[in-house]
């Protein structure tokens, strides 16, 4: 399935049904009077975050979303049916967007959560509303109020607890692999991944959700190589796993690099807690690790964790720095005290 984590799209809620003009008139009925029913309002545009889904490629091929219509109001006292609702079902974390792509109308994080963006019309009044004592016979009924129109954008942030970051061919894509049942594609030349890949992490009995996201280079900010559009998904992580290849000749000038691309993209992501970690350490000399790990932690200001997704040194230890920090986030926010405090009550 391919990954599509943006899409505009027209929605429209329905009309109000018309108001009916109706009198009763029976052969033995001498004061029939007015009875004609009011319309129906029209349905309403929902927007429901549901399990299973992961993109938002459903919106790729249908962008146009309309609500029924209410049913107009009949005689005999009959009003109209009101019009189904339309429900656009979207992935977990989606984030609704006015059309100018600024403007946030909602937020969906959790399973269940639905928000209401186009309200339908209500239906007019029957001539039967109007009825009064000064106005027994009212020969006059509303139309139906037509629904909302508009244009929004949907914008889809991955929820991950922890995020991968780093260069092309950091080995992000082969710790993913490792640590997860994950499959993402694996090879020796720059930017194999092209989306972003979940996967979920059991490590000591307990489990959290690890995002690898494509590799940044210079100047991705600027749209250079796939540029930073996706890094959007990492701001709902707790984390950042900083990947720095072992093998490069500079890993002080590569971590350098990938942290001026988050400081460029702002939006809280210098600010999160990371861990730094050396990879690929099979493939170089005792020696050679202590200089590459010197040349880091003089960049990065602390000392690197080294790790080889291929024989699985240090692999471990990652997981449960990674844990450590993502269980003091979790106990720290607000909803998940409350959770805690309330007891359960017959």
């Amino acid at each position: 399935m391919k990954f599509l984590d943006e899409a505009k799209v027209y929605i429209k809620s329905g009309d109000g049904g018309n108001g009916c003009v109706s009198f009763r008139r029976e052969k033995f009925i001498e004061f029939g009077g007015p009875n004609g029913g009011d319309g129906g309002r029209g349905g309403d545009v929902l927007i429901e975050a549901v399990n299973g889904l992961n993109t938002l490629i459903d919106y790729r091929y249908q962008q146009h979303f309309k609500a029924e219509r209410g049913g107009n109001g009949m005689g005999k006292d009959r009003h109209g049916a009101n019009g189904d609702d339309a429900v656009l079902k979207v992935p977990v974390g989606t984030q609704v967007y006015e059309e100018d792509g600024e403007t946030l109308l909602a937020d969906l994080t959790e399973v269940g959560q639905s928000v209401t963006i186009a309200k339908g019309g209500n239906g007019g009044f029957g001539n039967a509303y109007f009825k009064s004592s000064t106005n027994q016979a009212p020969r006059r009924a509303n139309p139906g109020l037509p629904g909302e129109e508009l244009t929004i954008r949907l914008r889809l942030k991955l929820i991950a607890d922890a995020g991968l970051v780093g260069l092309p061919n950091a080995g992000k894509s082969t710790f993913l692999a490792s640590v997860t049942a994950a499959k993402p594609k694996i090879a020796d030349y720059p930017f194999t991944t092209l989306h972003p890949q979940l996967g979920v992490v059991r490590i000591d009995n307990r489990e959290f959700v690890l995002a690898d996201l494509p590799g940044l280079i210079e100047g991705a900010h600027e749209g250079v190589g796939l540029g930073d559009r996706f890094l959007g998904h990492t701001e709902r992580c707790r984390v950042l796993l900083h990947l720095v290849d072992g093998t490069a000749e500079d890993p002080g000038e590569a971590y350098r690099i990938v942290r001026g691309e988050l400081d460029a993209y702002g939006h809280g992501l210098m600010t999160k807690p990371e861990i730094v970690a050396l990879t690929k350490i099979d493939a170089l000399t005792p020696e050679t690790i202590k200089e590459q790990v010197a040349k880091l932690k003089k960049t990065c200001g602390k000392t690197p964790l080294t790790l080889s997704s291929q024989s699985r040194a240090g692999i471990q230890e990652a997981l449960r720095a990674l844990m450590t920090v993502i269980e003091d986030a979790r106990a720290g926010e607000p909803h998940a005290a409350q959770s805690k405090d309330a007891a359960w009550q017959p």
